[in-house]
Parts: structure tokens; sequence; C-alpha cells
């Protein structure tokens, strides 16, 4: 694969972990229990990495990383979470499992590219944090995790 096709691969990428940031910052502000609310900000902090790994590796392949700004999918993607986050903690975990379902396979599909070896090893790395948000995600819904949690004041 040449460059300027990983390149594009790899914006395409960055620009979904751009809108995951985005749509994390919906959900957080309407999460009520801390525990949570930590714990989504956290995943937060691991895509926004994940924007700046994958930046640098555009920026060794001779390409032009994106803008931290929502294209238009970002701003369907921050929306649909906001409308689901208004019911509060439990609509926020769905709208980020729905997220996260679409960043996983995404990442997924990132594996099957002809990628260097070290761009590679950085996916890998992202598709398995993505791995865990959503099994963290998963496990707070089956468990209603919100139901026992500390209540943010």
């Amino acid at each position: 694969m040449k460059n300027t096709k990983i390149v594009d691969h790899l914006v395409s990428l960055a620009h979904l972990d751009i809108d995951a940031i985005h749509a994390y910052v919906q959900a957080i502000e309407r999460v009520d229990v801390l525990s949570i609310k930590d714990q989504l900000s956290e995943f937060r902090a691991d895509h926004q990495r994940h924007v700046n790994n994958i930046s640098d590796c555009i920026r060794k392949l001779g390409g032009e990383p994106p803008e931290f700004a929502r294209d238009f999918k970002g701003f369907l993607i921050e929306g649909m979470t906001a409308l689901r986050s208004v019911t509060g903690t439990e609509g926020a975990l769905k709208a980020m499992k729905m997220n996260e379902q679409l960043t996983n396979k995404t990442y997924e599909k990132a594996l099957a590219w002809d990628l260097p070896h070290d761009v590679r090893q950085i996916v890998m790395q992202n598709r398995d944090d993505e791995s865990r948000h959503l099994a963290y995600i998963t496990e707070a819904l089956e468990g209603r995790i919100w139901e026992e949690g500390d209540q943010v004041a």
C-alpha cells in the first residue's frame, strides 16, 4: 500500500478518535456517578492519546494530520450521544456503547490494512484500548453499576 493510501486511512482513524473525544465530553457531562465519570474521562484521555500517536504516524509518513474538529460524521455521533445521554448515566453509557462498537469495528478493519510494522503496533495498542472501553461499558450496563455508585453532588 502506498504511503498516500496509508495516510488517508490513518487520517480517517484519527478523525474517528476525535469524534469519540467529543462524544465522551457529551456523555461525561450527563453522568452523575463519580466512578463512572472518572472512568469515562480516562477513556476520553485514551482517545486523545490515539489522536496524538496516529498523528505522529501520519507526519512520519509525510502526511498532514486532521485538525482537532468534528467532521460531519462527528456532528452526528456527538448529537446522538447528547440526545441519548439526556436520560442520565444509563443513556450516556448506552450511547457510548454504540460509539465504542463503531470504534472497535473500525480499528479491527484497520488491522487488515498493509501498515508498516511500527504503525501496526500502534493501531493494535489503540484497538486493545477500544476493546477495554467496550468491555467496561458493557459490564457497567449489564451490572447497572450506576444504581450503586456514588452520586456526584
